[in-house]
């Protein structure tokens, strides 16, 4: 699905991961009406779009309840009624098994800062999920060497975050009964300037035809429990 609220929902470097949707809608669409938790929502941009474009009624949640940042969003667009927010760790998360049709969540498990933490989060949502439910995701890779240069000089979070490789993303998948992902994105990472950047994700595009999966920076995707 191409939509002009891309821009909204994914909030940064958002030609690049707004590709997720290429599998996400699929899963959206079948889901429409239904249940779903956001993790990692801060501003809540991925909570209005589950609600404004799918009609989910939506737990938006973070490590520190949302409400306060995330509801001036939804109020803005008049989804607030079909919104809720929590305060949950997703390596821990207090809802009962077999609870929500879908989970979604865009760069979070980074911030977990170990491989063990990251399975938790994993496994806490194939739990949380129903039957047949569905995990939405999007988040980085370790990539190359030179991303990892980079991070590590010009990025601050870069001393707690701990950036998977893509193996390891399908080995914290690996007991859902469906997985679909794929990765995108090289050169775009590296560059700061916004309007720069617009012009790299289209070469990017194009350039990832031959470059390995795992050198990609961004890992998208579903997994059906």
């Amino acid at each position: 699905m191409k939509s002009k609220n891309n821009k909204l929902y994914f909030e940064w470097d958002t030609t690049s991961w707004s590709r997720a949707m290429k599998i996400w809608h699929k899963h959206l669409e079948l889901n429409r009406g239904n249940y779903a938790l956001e993790i990692g929502g801060r501003n809540g941009s991925l909570s209005l779009m589950l609600a404004k474009e799918y009609d989910m009624k939506v737990i938006c949640s973070d490590i520190n309840n949302p409400e306060e940042t995330a509801q001036i969003l939804h109020k803005k667009h008049t989804t607030n009624h079909k919104i809720q927010y929590d305060t949950v760790d997703c390596t821990q998360i207090l809802y009962e098994s077999n609870h929500f049709d879908i989970v979604v969540f865009k760069s979070v498990i980074g911030a977990l800062g170990s491989a063990e933490k990251q399975r938790l989060a994993f496994q806490e949502i194939q739990r949380i999920l129903k039957p047949g439910g569905v995990l939405l995701f999007a988040e980085n890779l370790n990539s190359s060497a030179l991303h990892m240069y980079l991070r590590r000089k010009f990025n601050t979070w870069s001393a707690y975050w701990r950036y998977p490789e893509l193996k390891e993303i399908q080995l914290f998948l690996n007991k859902y009964n469906f997985v679909e992902l794929n990765t995108t994105g090289f050169f775009a990472a590296l560059i700061k300037n916004h309007f720069i950047r617009g012009f790299i994700t289209k070469f990017d595009h194009k350039f990832e035809k031959i470059l390995p999966k795992k050198l990609r920076y961004i890992v998208y995707g579903a997994a059906i429990k």
